[in-house]
């Protein structure tokens, strides 16, 4: 597809930062879900106060630093771009690429082994990252201490809009359950909720669901599977086009959860 037409594809009035980035960028580099949007969702509910320049922000399960690079340029943050799965080597061509190799530092990190101190970050967000490690009960307290005080975490991820009511997943869906059991990491707004309450950690501010946010899901997912030149992704890409259509009820989307560390 030409690129005009697939910018008008992805032009999304939604998402108005996320439309100026060049729309091949985004496709090459994804990893799921399209995470400019949802990172786009979030900032508001961090607010200006915590993504003002200068601030220092932990971007955990960054990927190929789209994110990063969204935050560095958009909000002119210092960002450490951590990742498990990405290179640092191969973030850093891209971070340099894009111009904002003073701004972000990429980093080889284990979310269960994060080698910073207490206090070091204003906000730390993670976009289509966060089920992986963060519904263990112990998590959060040791993510928040990296944090300076009044700091906030502010993390998107695939979601239910309710929860299961029982041990087994709508027959609809049962099938993409079997051959993943990741989706057992998808939990409601409210379960977020109570699980970041609980623990004390942050005051939560924020625990709500995107709007349509499936219809978000299913055109990236298409434009991905016709237009990704990576047949693994086009793969992936596919199977997100196949799940979405298939939850005919609008159970998985994206939630958006916003904690201050008190």
């Amino acid at each position: 597809m030409p690129n005009t037409d697939l910018t008008a594809r992805l032009t999304h009035p939604r998402y108005p930062r996320s439309n100026t980035y060049d729309p091949r960028w985004t496709i090459e580099n994804q990893m799921g879900p399209h995470a400019l949007w949802l990172l786009e969702w979030l900032a508001p509910a961090l607010g200006l106060d915590t993504l003002r320049p200068g601030a220092r922000v932990l971007d955990l399960g960054c990927g190929r630093a789209m994110t990063s690079v969204f935050l560095a340029k958009e909000y002119d943050v210092q960002v450490t771009a951590a990742d498990l799965w990405v290179k640092p080597e191969e973030n850093a061509v891209r971070i340099a690429e894009a111009g904002v190799a003073d701004q972000v530092l990429p980093l080889h990190v284990e979310a269960h082994a994060l080698p910073f101190g207490d206090g070091t970050f204003d906000a730390i967000v993670s976009i289509d990252a966060y089920q992986y490690f963060g519904t263990a009960d112990l998590y959060l307290p040791t993510l928040t201490r990296l944090l300076k005080p009044g700091g906030r975490i502010g993390v998107v991820m695939p979601a239910l809009r309710e929860e299961l009511p029982g041990a087994e997943p709508p027959e609809h869906l049962k099938q993409y359950w079997e051959g993943d059991p990741g989706f057992w990491a998808f939990h409601s707004p409210a379960w977020w909720r109570r699980h970041w309450t609980r623990g004390k950690a942050v005051e939560v501010e924020t625990a709500d669901w995107l709007p349509d946010g499936w219809r978000d899901w299913l055109l990236w997912s298409e434009v991905c599977a016709e237009e990704s030149s990576s047949e693994f992704m086009a793969d992936m890409a596919r199977t997100s086009v196949e799940l979405v259509n298939a939850d005919v009820e609008h159970l998985i989307g994206f939630t958006r959860v916003v904690g201050r560390r008190l």
